[in-house]
């Protein structure tokens, strides 16, 4: 599926996401909420060139800073927005001035003037972040930030946020603390871990794991398993970056027993395991379970590591959903380190978790890299209160958003769908078709990558054949560029909208600003000094 995400953004998870390639802003999107002012339009014009005496009386005509700066709309925005940002966008905006002068177009008069810097003001003051409706099919979606977190989580990082805490410090005895210890008592009551550590993602967690436990010597590992994930991440170069030489086993469909037995050696640090998260492999195969590859290691008298990747901490088919490996599996199996994210089927805020025996975590958190890979106080209140929820296994599907989405039935999507596919079907107008569909999400992030959820979502089908890929790049470019963007996928002729992810709260937000871009693109232009108004976000 081509998914439109982020500029050149790919997902680790195999959800096949497409490029969505930058386009011009949509008539739908408002200009920023600017008082008592018009917004400016900036053409060229067609005059001809002229004269030189002609060319300095415009650019005579152009303000001084200073002047600029005295207007009372932008003496406004400089004691809101700070002088800095009024001062840059004035000077960018005389200097976009000047060019057009030179081009043949004529001074522009105060009010035209002040409202272009006033949108180059919001421009500079609006966050990169943005918060985006996710209608892409993808519900742990890596370029959308994965995990939504749930509302507990959010109060400990505001709590966190706005107050000292006891991040290291022991308020027993009164010294210095291990800031570990605030997740690790849960880490280990809900994996059944002798000691567990933190860092802040799985690819850390993996680079410091192998650093510790095998650095100049030897890992051996399937070469069924020599994966790779977004970002051209891949487990060759990691054994490289962690000081480790990497030992091929097997073949990439098939990897038997003694393929670890004749591969060990006095060199060999450790035996490691990648879980296949983002791709399967089906057909002819085979592979060697946990508990016998624990036990070749340990015979060898070297440790056993095991890439989860995902991480769930509770079986997901008690909701209805594929199981995915658990870290109280692998350690259960004899793994003398287990890493996975926290970010992912979890539902927490990113971090890489390192489970294991008593020993290995000790060689881990002793290395120089773990204080380079900490976790912040902010991640660390997100993920304490996270787990908290697991551990008080109540009302899990409510208070972790992620797990809602997933378990989100069909029916309920459909009418979600049917709410909004007016409001889909008014904004695209006459050159499209709108329509409902079942559809298969994707769970996404490397989890489960063959599994899909029946879903349902909204179509926008070009009327007209003929530059059918065109009409729909183009809708596709004025939905990301709303004041909160939307993003679909573009899908055998058709812009999709699976609603999984488009819970009431966002659902209110969309219906408002596709009418509102409904009714200016609609509607007369709007009479000067009386902008579209801008969507409640």
């Amino acid at each position: 599926m081509n998914l439109l995400t982020l500029p050149g953004a790919g997902e680790a998870s195999g959800d096949a996401n497409g490029v969505a390639r930058d386009g011009v802003a949509a008539a739908a999107k408002p200009a920023a909420v600017q008082p008592e002012l018009p917004s400016p339009a900036h053409a060229l014009t067609n005059a001809p060139a002229p004269t030189s005496v002609q060319l300095q009386t415009a650019l005579a005509q152009l303000p001084a800073i200073d002047r600029l700066l005295l207007d009372q709309y932008l003496a406004s925005l400089a004691q809101r927005d700070g002088v800095a940002f009024v001062k840059r966008a004035a000077q960018e905006e005389l200097t976009a001035q000047r060019e057009r002068i030179r081009a043949g177009a004529g001074a522009p008069d105060s009010a035209v003037l002040a409202a272009a810097i006033g949108e180059r003001v919001a421009e500079l003051t609006a966050p990169r972040l943005k918060s985006v409706i996710n209608l892409t099919g993808v519900v742990i979606h890596t370029n959308l930030g994965r995990a939504i977190l749930g509302e507990e989580a959010i109060a400990a990082v505001a709590t966190a946020m706005r107050n000292y805490s006891a991040l290291e410090f022991d308020l027993d005895d009164g010294e210095r603390g291990d800031r570990d210890q605030i997740v690790e008592g849960l880490l280990r009551e809900l994996t059944g871990a002798p000691a567990a550590t933190v860092v802040n993602n799985n690819a850390a967690a993996v680079v410091l794991a192998l650093a510790a436990l095998a650095a100049r010597r030897e890992v051996i590992l399937s070469r069924g398993q020599l994966i790779e994930i977004g970002g051209s991440f891949r487990l060759p170069e990691i054994m490289t970056t962690a000081g480790c030489k990497l030992v091929e086993v097997g073949t990439t469909n098939r990897t038997h027993a003694r393929d670890y037995e004749a591969a060990l050696g006095a060199r060999t640090g450790l035996i490691a395991s990648a879980h296949r998260s983002n791709f399967a492999v089906t057909g002819f195969t085979a592979d060697v379970d946990d508990a016998t590859l624990a036990a070749i290691a340990h015979k060898h008298g070297v440790p056993y590591l095991i890439d989860l990747g995902s991480g769930a901490l509770i079986d997901l088919a008690q909701f209805g959903l594929p199981r995915e490996p658990l870290p109280q599996d692998a350690l259960r199996a004899g793994a003398d380190v287990v890493t996975f994210s926290g970010d992912k089927l979890l539902g927490g805020p990113q971090a890489g978790i390192i489970v294991g025996t008593v020993a290995a975590i000790a060689r881990i958190k002793k290395h120089p890299l773990k204080r380079a890979l900490r976790l912040s106080k902010i991640t660390l209140a997100a993920l304490e209160a996270t787990l908290r929820i697991y551990a008080s296994s109540h009302r899990l599907q409510e208070r972790l958003p992620t797990l809602a989405l997933l378990t989100r039935s069909a029916h309920d999507i459909e009418a979600t769908c049917a709410r909004v596919l007016p409001c889909f079907t008014r904004f695209a107008g006459a050159a499209f078709t709108a329509r409902t569909a079942t559809c298969q999400s994707q769970i996404g992030s490397g989890s489960l990558p063959v599994e899909r959820l029946a879903s349902h979502a909204v179509l926008l089908t070009p009327a007209a054949s003929k530059g059918g890929g065109r009409a729909l790049a183009a809708l596709a470019r004025r939905l990301r560029a709303m004041p909160l963007p939307i993003l679909g996928r573009i899908n055998e002729g058709a812009l999709w909208f699976d609603c999984r992810c488009l819970l009431p709260p966002d659902e209110a937000r969309l219906a408002g600003q596709l009418g509102e871009a409904t009714k200016f693109s609609a509607g007369p232009d709007p009479q000067p000094g009386k902008p579209p108004s801008t969507p409640a976000q």
